[in-house]
């Protein structure tokens, strides 16, 4: 009888012991916060721009454990509807990634004031925005500076030192949409480019397009064909097609946003950087500590880390070191104020 006793002690102690964690396990998966982004019609898979910040929402599921969910938008109208959506779903932050996605994360925001909206390369106007928006911008300009340095001095001084450079003196841009945060990688480049080598000609060619690689191929040929030996792509995952054109054509390219060198190391140079991963996952951060500041932009240059160029790679030993420590020069002039980098074609003197 005793024995009957203990054993059926032993078993309701193990039904509570299972019923307990099974509750306790249903309550951390209800409560896990979910961390959200909105992509633009670039989508993932650019290895650029979405990528980039979507990488940061999966350190932040790495580190902290939060869920990560994502949609991709295939064209404007999808935008409320995905933002809001996530809202629907309990979401604590939604990322909106994209400049043409202002309009839509102000009234998303607006319609849902108990979710935050963080959105890259989005100002928002502080008089005027709501406490659960903020925006993330970055210094393109400073990036692209250094990148245009890099393009002026390879392509007429050092243009013995890679095969395919040639004397023409000629680079090319290739835009996707002629946007604000494309236009200040563009206008640092120029003037990066007219820093060290004010005869060179920089010309661009706009596709319209950030999701045509095709077409992205089609600008780098033309611009090779005009005697353009370097070509810097700002276009999202149309810049892959320039990538395409260099390998066929022998000439070379510059990345940009992330370190893009290993899509086609043996004509991606270098990559105009912004540290989309690190400023999304610093967001999050915010939101699970509890200092988030709605209402406001965060802005990313040189000197707080969040742009910069990326390293040489299997091209490091042939690129002269005249040009790297132009590099440092320049980055340390920029931070300490004694070179402003023009953020608009205005600024920089250059007529497309």
């Amino acid at each position: 009888m005793k024995r009957k006793v203990i054993v059926a002690l032993l078993v309701s102690l193990l039904i509570i012991g299972f019923c307990f964690t099974f509750s306790c396990q249903k309550k951390s998966a209800q409560s896990k916060i979910i961390v959200a982004m909105a992509t633009d019609v670039g989508g993932l898979g650019d290895k650029s721009f979405n990528d980039g910040s979507y990488n940061g929402l999966l350190k932040a599921k790495e580190q902290f454990g939060v869920e990560v969910k994502v949609v991709e938008s295939k064209q404007a109208t999808d935008y409320v509807p995905n933002l809001s959506n996530f809202a629907k779903e309990n979401a604590k932050i939604v990322f909106a990634v994209g400049f043409l996605m202002q309009d839509a994360m102000m009234e998303a925001a607006k319609n849902n004031p108990n979710t935050y909206y963080a959105g890259v390369d989005i100002g928002v106007d502080p008089a005027t925005a709501p406490s659960n928006v903020l925006g993330i911008l970055f210094k393109e300009q400073e990036a692209g500076y250094l990148a245009g340095i890099v393009a002026g001095l390879l392509t007429s001084k050092y243009s013995d030192a890679l095969p395919g450079l040639n004397k023409d003196n000629k680079v090319g841009i290739v835009l996707g949409m002629d946007i604000p945060p494309v236009e200040r990688y563009q206008a640092g480049f120029y003037a990066g480019v007219k820093a060290v080598n004010p005869a060179c000609e920089v010309i661009t060619i706009v596709t319209n397009v950030f999701n045509d690689p095709a077409k992205g191929k089609e600008a780098a040929l033309a611009l090779y064909e005009k005697g353009c030996d370097i070509v810097f792509h700002i276009a999202g995952l149309t810049g892959n097609g320039v990538f395409d054109a260099a390998k066929e054509k022998g000439k070379y390219a510059f990345g940009v946003d992330v370190d893009q060198n290993y899509l086609n190391p043996d004509v991606i140079i270098t990559s105009a950087e912004k540290k989309l991963t690190e400023a999304t996952f610093l967001v999050v951060k915010s939101v699970l500590d509890g200092t988030f500041q709605g209402g406001t932009n965060v802005t990313y240059g040189l000197k707080e880390g969040g742009v910069g160029i990326s390293d040489f790679h299997n091209f490091n030993d042939k690129i002269p070191q005249e040009i790297k420590d132009a590099i440092a020069k320049a980055i340390e002039d920029i931070n300490n104020g004694t070179i402003t980098v023009p953020a608009t074609r205005v600024e920089a003197g250059y007529q497309m």
